[in-house]
């Protein structure tokens, strides 16, 4: 039996989207698409904010980070999905798994801090215009960018090592599209409440620290708006602010969702509606949001296809 259990621990069986075969080739193509656009949205953003020296400010420069990590985030856990629809044995590795685990949690906590950062960075800018340049200075902008990644580092460094007490003899198999923590608690033979436990401690936390930053800088906007009563600040103040808004709101619904909702059994198929929601649709979306409502970005990019032509 400790033979048995130990060949468990070598790899696990992912059973993906769908499992069934005439959906397979149109998944594929359908999500191969949206990971290349996403890649070059994402890409192509960062190469315009790096070559435009106008766009070289505090904002722009976290969107290009969001960009990042966007696409740090989407390479995670895309490609192995994408080979899983093309090949029939769907096992990876369990140093694999532990590894995109590790990936996954880096990025996506990465991209927590980063709209808390640029929530922040637009509340500097809309209440202190003044003193947006002594505030927002590069070297804080360099320390925010540190923090952040201590931050997530250590999160990740948490979670992966309570991983590594449980032992897997109940079951390898993953109902799930890459190794994402609850379907791993779910299968294994050892009590995950410590797990559990620190789930709801570190990731609630992170997720109600940076809601709070995004609610208290956007609730401070508002006021600051409305006390001026200016109809072109309250239409540059939404402007400026409308597409972080509405990226914040598509990350964090489903995030939320995830891993406050009370779990169940038969929730399988929704938990993994809500990881694609966050994993492969948002990274595609946000720099056609970023993009399409920002136009500075819209000038940049004009003037750089103008120049081209």
């Amino acid at each position: 039996m400790e033979k048995e259990n130990a060949t468990l621990l070598t790899e696990f069986l992912l059973t993906g989207l769908t499992d069934r075969p005439e959906w397979q080739v149109s998944l594929f193509l359908v999500f191969f698409m949206v990971y290349l656009i996403t890649m070059m949205g994402n890409l192509g953003l960062i190469a315009l904010i790096w070559n435009d020296p106008h766009l070289h400010t505090p904002m722009y420069l976290f969107l290009g980070r969001l960009a990042f990590v966007d696409a740090w985030l989407s390479s995670t856990v895309t490609p192995k999905m994408l080979f899983s629809f093309l090949v029939k044995s769907k096992m990876i590795p369990l140093y694999a798994c532990m590894i995109q685990f590790f990936s996954f949690v880096i990025s996506a906590t990465t991209e927590c801090f980063l709209l808390a950062t640029m929530a922040y960075d637009r509340y500097v800018a809309i209440s202190n215009p003044l003193l947006y340049p002594v505030i927002m200075t590069n070297r804080l902008c360099t320390q925010l960018s540190v923090w952040s990644f201590a931050g997530d580092l250590i999160h990740a460094l948490i979670h992966g090592g309570f991983l590594f007490r449980l032992t897997f003899c109940k079951s390898n198999i993953i109902h799930h599209f890459y190794c994402d923590i609850i379907p791993l608690l779910k299968i294994s033979c050892t009590d995950a409440s410590i797990n559990f436990l620190m789930l709801f401690i570190f990731s609630g936390s992170i997720q109600v620290f940076t809601i709070m930053t995004v609610l208290f800088s956007y609730t401070s906007i508002l006021f600051t708006v409305l006390k001026n009563k200016s109809v072109k600040g309250i239409r540059k103040a939404f402007s400026t602010c409308g597409a972080h808004l509405l990226s914040v709101s598509l990350y964090y619904g489903p995030l939320l969702f995830m891993y406050v909702h009370p779990r169940s059994p038969q929730g399988d198929n929704e938990d993994m509606m809500d990881s694609l929601f966050y994993t492969v649709i948002i990274p595609f979306l946000n720099p056609v949001i970023y993009s399409l409502r920002n136009k500075k970005v819209i000038d940049s990019l004009a003037k750089i296809l103008k120049g081209r032509c």
